[in-house]
């Protein structure tokens, strides 16, 4: 139907329309005239529809309340008065993104799903959610959401526990997460920015039970609300629904949310903070220095765009100016910056890691000289060019991998929409893209740097610097500010709270009302598809070699992977692999010195990237083809230029420059060092396979394995540059080979050929040589590592391989994992033990992994593992209804089908036909998972206490936990020297 500016529609007046076409889409804002409520729908062909309800949220303090918030809206409602109805729709739905987000200044409930009847019924649970908690009157809530006093009896230590509290110290583990709130700490102290809205684990239990109902009673009203809706649907129903289910029930009011402007500095602010380390780490080359900068405005289009493309002028390409100066300059090891465009007032970070704090007056020297020099002497226009080619090319591209295209504009829309202005201005980016585009050439970026970055000083420097003692004279002040407050109670309010916990204990133990469960709405089986989406893919040969063609719409571009066998590399040698992903392109070329060779891709494609992955055979992880993955995207009218410069880069790189080497390898440690913990979850399950798994012993190699490698290379550096640089070559020569080469291309039907016509230039670039396959050593050996780290909580792998365990693979795994997950590891770790999540993975290959993350738990978690087996033998037709079953199927199936890009359609096609894994294969797993029964899980009981009693585990986290329980390791790791 047609809609009229001015009109009311279903309670909603149409306040403007306007059809916005960077992204094919008619954009019609709405007010719900008694509510107060906003909404914008964004009307296209897109059938993976976003529904989502946002409020705009400014916190005072850390206690974490609207995160806190967040989690327990969706802890039941008034028409769904159950425990958890988020996890009963993760369960039990079809939904394509399903989730909830803390954002500085919003909390936003995005839900997205290609199913009508599913997408009516995930609005309907979260608008309950959001405006009728059950947390306003339930104060377990808090205390298992937030945080609570624990106290099992009276004799026990009383303790902190609480998801958010747990969850939030995991994130405070990370030096990278200090740093940035004390950015904005610095740079907002007068205003929402300047407190930690996730919550600081300091101040998370200061907050109450009245004002935690206090925050959500002040701002979820639809008077605060930003409601949008995405996709093909009928725009009048869902308005329609809206008002008589929800808006029609409250009246417009004014909300005091509005985020005020921290006035500008008069001069730079500076800050010095210690963060904690392991007491035997050393201190040296470990202090991170930024320099932060408040600049423009979230509602501006121009700057908004401008000062990203400019971040990446400065900093993050291998011809970055400002990168390259402060490496220069001997400041740290790595470079890293960022442009936060997500707050009213923006900020841009500049900022070294692996530095000392006696830099940090050559560190802010160095940065101004640099700046003034650009703005006086002016930019390279070459590197100008590329970056806002690169820019120009993902913003038409509009890739976004798993994350629904709706939810990323949406999140764009509220970059304005939050602030008062046009929620499309960022969506309709053609005019600021084609200003920026006119006048780059003539000192545009040149005067950002002068206006935003020099004579701005509404700027903060912040340092982190290494601190060994902080960390358990913190954990100590925490256990004496509990014993003395246990000491100070009474004996009624000590049998108080040990009642408290039992009741909280007998909450999350008693399984809600099955006629209370059954108010969730599900869909029916029937609704799915019973048939695999087909691996679209053709084999053909071009310049011998095997070519796999993905004829699929890719709006004119041109996805390109190229898979080289790395089965020759020597053993020895493997890391080297890894070492070669990370620094390929970021040296210099027979043509192109490595700056010059950056500008030019980034001028004529959309980017290249390098990995390293082991594909293990189909139901075999004894057999595995191990492949470097280079991948590339451009335009098709550009494949020429893409495939000229890949044979560069493979062809014709060299690693005889030993000072960008040592900068190479100082920065990739630097990386590592900052991310090992937030990569805690992929670290130790990667790592407890590579005990069982050979093909995970060989990705394994990529991880921890690689992080030992750098940094035994960075030790001694200067002496073994020379012999990095040769060993480097070698392996390049290796692999590139035409020999070697599995090439796969994702493009329309008609633009095939001049994919063949492109070819030979990069063929030209490859050897031709013979090279014997590589035998690895690789021996089981069930380690069990306790991987040390100063980290407040810990990641808890247990697992093993169940096809040399005698059994075979079956799709019912998968039903297994959304049950495991989402009802008994969800209870017994999350809700019942405090960690921020658990999961189990059962791949075709026989490994198997159980894993948790931010847990406060370690031999508690191994338990609940272990006892997985008891669960699962009572798992039957008498105690689980049929329609949970139905439930746990359309869970599972929601993530089989999760839409994919044409580009990760083709890479989907292409680890298919390396693995051996049939169209046939895919379709026999989805029978399985849509026939699995009650007792197909029950089953399996006997194959999870077969790997349980294998007793293979691994565990990374705090180094005082892991040291009370080292009875239960064969060797202690510290993860970092």
């Amino acid at each position: 139907m047609s809609f009229t500016i001015g009109k009311t529609y279903q309670g909603f007046k149409l306040l403007d329309a306007k059809y916005v076409q960077e992204i094919n889409s008619e954009a019609k804002l709405f007010v719900h005239e008694q509510s107060g409520a906003r909404l914008l729908h964004l009307g296209n062909e897109d059938d993976n529809k976003v529904f989502s309800i946002t409020f705009r949220t400014p916190p005072a303090d850390s206690t974490g309340v609207p995160h806190i918030v967040e989690h327990s809206v969706l802890c039941g409602s008034r028409k769904f008065p159950i425990k958890e109805p988020f996890v009963e729709l993760v369960k039990g739905s079809l939904n394509t993104f399903l989730n909830a987000m803390t954002f500085a200044d919003k909390t936003m409930y995005p839900v997205a799903s290609r199913n009508d009847k599913d997408f009516r019924n995930l609005m309907d649970v979260y608008l309950d959610a959001v405006f009728y908690p059950l947390m306003v009157k339930t104060p377990e809530v808090l205390m298992q959401e937030g945080w609570h006093y624990e106290l099992p009896d009276q004799e026990a230590e009383l303790a902190y526990k609480g998801v958010v509290y747990n969850e939030m110290k995991g994130v405070f583990s990370s030096p990278d997460a200090i740093l940035e709130h004390q950015i904005y700490a610095t740079l907002f102290p007068d205003t929402t920015y300047g407190v930690e809205s996730g919550g600081d684990p300091e101040f998370i239990p200061d907050l109450t039970q009245e004002q935690f109902v206090a925050f959500h009673k002040k701002y979820y009203h639809p008077a605060n609300s930003y409601i949008f809706l995405y996709g093909d649907m009928d725009l009048e129903d869902n308005l329609k629904f809206l008002h008589e289910a929800y808006l029609k029930d409250f009246t417009r009011t004014k909300i005091d949310s509005e985020i005020s402007l921290q006035q500008p500095f008069a001069k730079m602010a500076v800050k010095v903070v210690d963060y904690p380390v392991s007491p035997e780490e050393s201190t040296k080359d470990k202090t991170f220095i930024t320099l932060n900068i408040a600049a423009g405005r979230a509602t501006n289009p121009e700057s908004y765009l401008g000062l990203m493309m400019l971040e990446h002028i400065l900093l993050e390409t291998p011809a970055a100016p400002l990168k390259k100066a402060l490496l220069d300059a001997g400041l740290g090891k790595e470079v890293f910056g960022s442009y936060n465009k997500s707050i009213l007032q923006p900020t841009m970070t500049f900022g070294v890691s692996g530095a000392n704090p006696e830099q940090i007056d050559l560190f802010k020297n160095t940065l101004q000289q640099e700046l003034n020099r650009l703005a006086a002497e002016g930019l390279d226009q070459k590197l100008v060019e590329s970056s806002v080619n690169i820019f120009e090319f993902h913003l038409r591209e509009a890739n976004y991998g798993n994350r629904p295209k709706g939810l990323v504009y949406n999140i764009k829309c509220l970059d304005s929409w939050l602030y008062d202005a046009n929620p499309v201005i960022h969506l309709a980016y053609e005019p600021a893209l084609d200003k920026i585009k006119q006048q780059c050439k003539h000192g545009y970026f040149e005067q950002l740097i002068k206006d935003c970055l020099l004579t701005n000083p509404h700027q903060a420097l912040v340092a982190l610097q290494p601190n060994g003692k902080i960390g358990a004279s913190k954990a100590a002040a925490i256990k004496a500010k509990l014993a003395e407050y246990k000491a100070g109670l009474s004996q009624a309010e000590l049998t108080a709270l040990v009642k408290q916990t039992e009741a909280l204990k007998l909450r999350q133990e008693t399984p809600d009302d099955p006629e209370k469960l059954a108010l969730i709405p599900l869909i029916e089986l029937k609704d799915i598809d019973p048939q695999a989406e087909k691996l679209v893919t053709e084999e053909h040969n071009e310049q011998g070699l095997t070519v796999l063609f993905h004829p699929l719409f890719t709006n004119r571009i041109a996805y390109l992977n190229l898979y080289f066998n790395t089965g020759a590399v020597a053993e020895d040698e493997l890391p080297y692999l890894f070492l070669l992903a990370d620094i390929l392109g970021k040296v210099d070329t027979e043509k192109y010195p490595y700056a010059e060779l950056a500008k030019e891709i980034n001028i004529h494609t959309g980017g290249f990237a390098y990995d390293v992955f082991a594909y293990s055979e189909n139901g075999n992880d004894l057999r595995y083809t191990p492949m470097f993955r280079v991948k590339a995207k451009a335009l098709v009218s550009k494949l020429s230029e893409l495939f000229a410069l890949l044979g560069e880069v493979t062809g014709g790189s060299l690693f005889e420059d030993k000072g960008r080497l040592k900068e190479l390898i100082r920065e990739n440690k630097a990386a590592w060092d900052t991310a090992i913990f937030r990569r805690g979850q992929q670290v130790v399950a990667s790592r407890l396979l590579s005990y069982i798994s050979p093909t995970a012993k060989f990705n394994e190699v990529g991880q921890l394995t690689y992080y030992k490698f750098i940094a035994s290379l960075e030790q001694d550096l200067d002496a073994k540059v020379a012999e990095v640089g040769r060993t480097l070559a070698k392996v390049a020569q290796t692999i590139f080979n035409h020999n070697n080469l599995l090439v796969s291309i994702t493009c329309e039907g008609e633009d095939y050929q001049t994919f063949c016509r492109s070819l030979p230039v990069f063929v030209s670039k490859l050897g031709r040589r013979q090279y014997e396959p590589v035998t690895y050593s690789f021996q089981a050996k069930a380690r069990n590592e306790g991987l040390l780290t100063a980290g407040k909580v810990q990641y808890v792998a247990k697992g093993g391989n169940f096809r040399r365990l005698n059994f075979t693979y079956h799709g019912s795994m998968k039903v297994l994992e959304t049950i495991l997950r989402y009802d008994y590891l969800w209870n017994r770790i999350r809700v019942q033990g405090g960690a921020y999540g658990a999961f189990t993975q059962f791949d075709r290959s026989g490994n198997v992994v159980f894993g948790s993350y931010r847990d406060p738990n370690l031999a508690e978690t191994l338990r609940v593992y272990d006892e997985t087996v008891d669960y699962l033998k009572k798992f039957t037709d008498k105690t689980v209804s049929k329609r949970e079953m139905t439930k746990y199927i359309i869970g599972t199936m929601s993530s089989l089908d999760t839409p994919l890009t044409p580009q990760m359609k083709g890479e989907r096609a292409d680890a298919a036909y390396i693995r051996n894994i049939s169209q046939a294969d895919l379709q026999q797993e989805r029978d399985e998972i849509l026939a699995t029964k009650q007792q197909d899980i029950q089953k399996l009981a006997g194959l999870v206490e077969t790997v349980m009693k294998s007793n293979i585990l691994c565990v990374l986290g705090g180094e005082q936990k892991i040291k009370a329980n080292k009875e239960l390791f064969g060797e202690l790791v510290t993860v970092i020297e």
